[in-house]
């Protein structure tokens, strides 16, 4: 049913694109008229994005009169999105012009055909300079060395705070834990005075999606001993399987989730619960800690759907540590989205133009400060207009030193995958933690194959 609701969806869209010009019409309107493609999370509410990406067609519409920019938003779940996008770029009749790509989802879109290489349009495009190295290398093709993106900013992650509960509850701020044992530990504290609130948020499961991969998960793997390699080993171009720092990761879900440390399973596994994490239970004083990303300031600005200007003294902000406080002590991962365009473009010239002008410095800037991410445009980074937009984030920005990628390459969402559906097993309690773990190493080594798969450390 779900698969059948998908399709009718991206069926309507395309039908939408369709009746609005797109594939239709004579050829020079075509030819000064694109259709952008973003994602409208499911809090309807939120327009951050929609209100930017409006501003920056007025921008370019009164410099190239003539044109025509159509912005399409898909409002959608973060992983409905992604196959409601790729079902889209399948066709010449459905592809739009420009497509917002989570930098994760890259080289599976370029194995499937999906993507653009745009290194003929960079050579000519001066700012492509300014643009920090590893962010370039997160639009690269893995197999090819093409870039197939301009990503837009990245972020980090990091443990958020409510200093009002942890008053109530007797414990000392500034809080920065310095082990995983640190965490649990306050947690318990929290909900042994605590008994109405929420000690501690750690997505989980499948419908969190890349919530559940990353802040969930990853931010603990990445920070076991095996560090850059607790995933994939680089060096021998093999995903990790049977090690140590998995179970110890889920171990750890385990435990939050077993000792009812966490939300309500059946609330941890709703496809909605990152909104109500963001608008709901931290700013009406229900969760405690929260291990999420930099861009949580987006759900309390003026702009925002609900407004909450006390965040700024109420909210804390800590690093996440690592496993036992081994050096560096501290741990984070970075993702990003990227400005794509698609392989059967019917204006890919004029795509690529609208995209130069979403990154110019300014409107980089502009961007990343309305945001709450990191600007990867150096000369950005240092622009008033980003770096006092937030009072977070020169915290966040520091955690780059720290941060973890995740493998860009094609097989990264299937891998992903067995990791929210792991994690689900020891939060509902169907599996322990060696039994879930040896459905991820079964579920990786059928999507990869056994020669692309290395036993880790034990």
């Amino acid at each position: 049913m779900r698969s059948r609701l998908i399709v009718a969806a991206v069926l309507t869209t395309a039908t939408a694109l369709t009746a609005s010009g797109c594939g239709s019409g004579s050829a020079e309107s075509t030819a000064k008229s694109i259709k952008v493609v973003y994602w409208q999370n499911l809090d309807s509410k939120n327009k951050l994005q929609a209100n930017h990406l409006a501003s920056m067609v007025k921008q370019f519409t009164k410099a190239n009169p003539g044109t025509k920019v159509t912005l399409v938003p898909v409002t959608a779940s973060e992983n409905d999105y992604y196959t409601k996008v790729q079902l889209m770029m399948r066709s010449p009749a459905t592809a739009p012009d420009l497509v917002y790509e989570d930098t994760a989802l890259i080289n599976s879109d370029i194995a499937s055909g999906y993507l653009k290489p745009l290194d003929s349009y960079l050579a000519g495009w001066s700012d492509w300079s300014q643009f920090a190295s590893a962010a370039k290398v997160a639009a690269r093709g893995a197999s090819d060395g093409k870039t197939y993106g301009v990503p837009d900013g990245t972020d980090t992650r990091g443990i958020w705070y409510n200093k009002q509960l942890f008053a109530k509850a007797g414990i000392s701020v500034p809080w920065q834990p310095k082990t995983w044992d640190d965490i649990l530990g306050t947690a318990r504290k929290l909900k042994a005075k605590l008994p109405d609130a929420i000690p501690m948020n750690l997505y989980t499961g499948t419908a969190g999606g890349e919530a559940s991969s990353m802040q969930g998960f990853e931010m603990l793997l990445y920070g076991t001993p095996a560090g850059d390699k607790s995933l994939y080993d680089a060096s021998q171009k093999k995903w990790v399987v049977g090690s140590k720092a998995f179970k110890d990761a889920l171990s750890f879900v385990h435990t939050v989730y077993g000792d009812k440390l966490g939300p309500p399973v059946d609330q941890a596994l709703g496809a909605n619960f990152g909104t109500a994490v963001g608008t709901e239970l931290i700013p009406e004083g229900k969760l405690a800690i929260d291990i999420d990303g930099s861009w949580m300031p987006n759900n309390w600005g003026a702009s925002s759907a609900k407004p909450w200007s006390d965040w700024q003294t109420v909210i804390g902000t800590a690093a996440m540590p690592t496993q036992n406080g081994q050096a560096p002590g501290k741990t984070s991962m970075s993702g990003g989205w990227a400005w794509s365009v698609p392989a059967k473009a019917k204006n890919p010239d004029l795509a690529f133009k609208f995209l130069t002008t979403l990154e110019t410095k300014a409107n980089h800037a502009q961007w990343n400060a309305q945001n709450a991410s990191i600007a990867v445009r150096t000369d950005a980074s240092s622009d008033p207009t980003y770096v006092n937009s937030v009072p977070t984030n020169k915290f966040f920005t520091d955690l780059v030193r720290y941060t973890h990628f995740r493998p860009g390459l094609p097989a990264y969402n299937q891998v992903s995958t067995a990791i929210q559906k792991a994690m689900e097993s020891v939060t509902t309690g169907q599996a322990s933690p060696d039994k879930a773990a040896a459905g991820f190493d079964s579920d990786v080594k059928a999507a990869v194959g056994d020669d692309k798969t290395v036993k880790g450390a034990s």
